[in-house]
């Protein structure tokens, strides 16, 4: 008497070898639904992004600001819009003159990868320091506003 051995995964069923794996709509549900999720999450993330670019460009415009107070008092005045912010990081012979002012010696770019715009006397202060925002040009609103010294 010969056994026939089958592969059975319940008491009375076989196991079909087509029933392994995922049907095509079932694969369709799950994208369509993760498509939905980003389309939700997506434009939070992205407003988060901009408003973070924002903050740490005041953050270094206001690191500027100490460096430029440092200047002052060591040598009695601010830098001229033609010396600029380099002032702060290349070495000046000047009486006084502890820099550099800026650690690694060398100014950095605003986040958007502009650089940062000095102007002395400024408009409403000793001096101006303006990123121009993520378009790079004067003026504009949201991520493409200016961002200026003294203001908040």
């Amino acid at each position: 008497m010969k056994i026939l051995q089958t592969s059975v995964t319940r008491p009375g069923r076989r196991r079909r070898k087509g029933e392994a794996g995922f049907t095509l709509v079932e694969i369709l549900v799950v994208i369509t639904i993760i498509g939905l999720i980003m389309a939700l999450v997506g434009p939070r993330v992205l407003n988060y992004l901009s408003e973070s670019k924002a903050k740490a460009a005041k953050i270094q415009i206001e690191s500027f600001s100490s460096a430029l107070d440092l200047y002052y008092l060591d040598l009695g005045r601010y830098p001229n819009s033609n010396e600029g912010l380099t002032a702060l990081a290349r070495s000046n012979n000047a009486a006084g003159w502890n820099g550099p002012y800026l650690r690694g010696g060398v100014v950095p770019n605003d986040p958007w990868g502009h650089s940062y715009i000095y102007r002395s006397p400024g408009e409403r202060a000793p001096y101006d320091i303006i990123s121009l925002g993520s378009d790079g040009q004067e003026g504009g609103s949201g991520t493409a506003a200016d961002i200026i010294s003294g203001t908040r």
